[in-house]
């Protein structure tokens, strides 16, 4: 059975680098660069049109700008501390989570289950020490360090985290200047040569190859799944490590793999630069990524529903309505419509939509390209932000003595494409009262209490009544990811 594996290394000895490939380039704005400080390339290295057989020239460049990454866990656990097919499920990336029990592989003994911890790889994208690795690398992240190519380690802080995009940005907090690597400009080719830097169970500096097998490869792993699938080699400890093209730019970042073994078998996934660029340069300015937000509900085109509209190609997004008040809904979009394309971009299907909105901030002028009846119109609409934030007794979110707290993270499920009615579960505290009783992220909250719901504030107004009349725990009607429906009594704790 072939598994989706978000990898890290869990070896003792101090990791060092890994450099993988990935796509195309916005553009970080560079930083004022002292005359001493290494660019990592400058110029782009001058490469024909099919490569010798050697990758050294590349390697040499690049390879002072990849790092290792090592990380203590907050529950004082590193590396060594969990074995492989660890049982403990909520140490998993939130995304993966659902993969792994739908598949079977969330028990004791599971293999391909990503361990606790401990060690992974990243990259330096300015001279000042700011570095690129994955969420699932730093996720929980007590202390991180980086350990560079000529075997300095150095403490990092966390600057800042994008679960959905899995991509987090550090800051080497030791002043000076550092050898960097640079986006690619431009996204690569199906069969174009790729080189993958990184520390594979703690093998620092690890070189390794291959192509890019294929791109916009949706494997599950979270809202905006867009990977390059690459056949170099990746193994644990590869995670947040650059994949480089042959002009020694980095196209992506090294994610997950498909195994049916733990190990590789050349089937790895990259979020591409493009992607990485635009959540890194929210990350350095916000610390955070806030997204654009439409306000539609959206289905793709099937080849039975465009030739039932009269369309030529099984192409674009079908709205199925328009949320009222939403920037949609003010733009005129109807149930009906099929959008095509954002700014001149064509749009390919729902997902492609919501990658695409979901790229732009809030406040951006987007113009829709739609059909209507078969005539083609254009909206000009102001995006709003995504209305994924709304937290009921969330981690932090109990502060104020007495509430009742359940650990859950929340946000409407027609906003985030888990159906049209309830609400959806974006992230569960694993010591919270619901993870104790199975609800995961993905399960949708359909009724609280007896009273159905729609929004955080809906479950929020449930809980606190429920508490206000003295229960000890409250009755909750939940949708499953597989789309089963249960119900679920949970306690409920006070934090004071």
């Amino acid at each position: 059975m072939t598994l989706i594996v978000r990898r890290r290394a869990f070896a003792s000895v101090a990791a060092a680098a890994l450099v993988a490939g990935g796509a195309a380039g916005f553009g970080l704005t560079e930083p004022a660069t002292p005359a001493y400080a290494q660019a990592l390339p400058k110029t782009p290295i001058e490469a024909p049109e099919h490569p010798p057989g050697s990758f050294a020239n590349v390697v040499d460049k690049v390879k002072p700008g990849v790092v290792a990454v090592k990380v203590k866990l907050d529950n004082g656990l590193d590396d060594d501390d969990d074995g492989p097919g660890s049982p403990n499920m909520q140490q998993v990336p939130p995304q993966l989570r659902e993969f792994f029990r739908r598949f079977g592989q969330g028990g004791p003994g599971g293999r391909g289950m990503p361990q606790r911890g401990g060690a992974g790889s990243g990259f330096i994208i300015s001279a000042d020490g700011y570095v690129v690795t994955n969420n699932h690398v730093v996720d929980k992240a007590k202390t991180v360090q980086v350990t560079l190519d000529d075997s300095r380690t150095l403490d990092a802080k966390v600057i800042g985290k994008d679960p959905k995009t899995d991509i987090a940005l550090l800051k080497i907090t030791e002043s000076g200047s550092y050898p960097y690597v640079q986006f690619g400009k431009g996204a690569p080719r199906v069969g174009d040569w790729v080189v993958a830097i990184g520390n594979p169970f703690g093998l620092g500096g690890t070189v390794t190859a291959g192509i890019v097998s294929a791109r916009g490869r949706d494997i599950g792993a979270g809202p905006y799944d867009d990977f390059l699938q690459i056949d170099a080699p990746i193994n644990k400890g590869n995670s947040g490590g650059p994949t480089f093209n042959v002009n020694g730019e980095v196209v992506g970042v090294n994610t997950a793999i498909a195994s049916p073994s733990s190990g590789s078998v050349g089937l790895a996934f990259a979020i591409p630069a493009e992607t990485v660029q635009t959540v890194v340069d929210q990350l350095r300015t916000d610390g955070k990524v806030v997204r654009g937000y439409l306000g539609v509900q959206v289905q793709p085109v099937t080849k039975d529903i465009a030739e039932g509209l009269g369309l030529d190609k099984a192409k674009g997004a079908l709205v199925d309505h328009a949320e009222s008040g939403t920037p949609a809904a003010k733009a005129g979009l109807k149930s009906g419509d099929v959008i095509e394309s954002v700014n001149g971009a064509p749009v390919n299907d729902a997902r492609d939509l919501s990658r695409r909105i979901a790229g732009l901030k809030p406040g951006t002028e987007v113009k829709l390209a739609y059909l209507r009846n078969g005539k083609g119109d254009v909206a000009t609409v102001e995006l709003g932000t995504l209305p994924t934030d709304g937290r009921v007794a969330s981690r932090g979110d109990s502060s104020s003595g007495g509430q009742p707290r359940l650990g859950l993270s929340l946000a409407p499920a027609n906003d985030v494409g888990l159906g049209d009615e309830g609400v959806a579960v974006m992230d569960v505290d694993p010591d919270g009262p619901a993870a104790a009783k199975g609800i995961a992220q993905g399960d949708v909250i359909l009724d609280v209490a007896g009273t159905s719901v729609s929004k955080p504030s809906d479950v929020q107004a449930q809980i606190r009544a429920a508490e206000s009349n003295g229960r000890k725990a409250v009755l909750m009607r939940v949708k499953s990811a597989r789309g089963q429906t249960r119900f679920v009594a949970v306690g409920l704790n006070k934090e004071g």
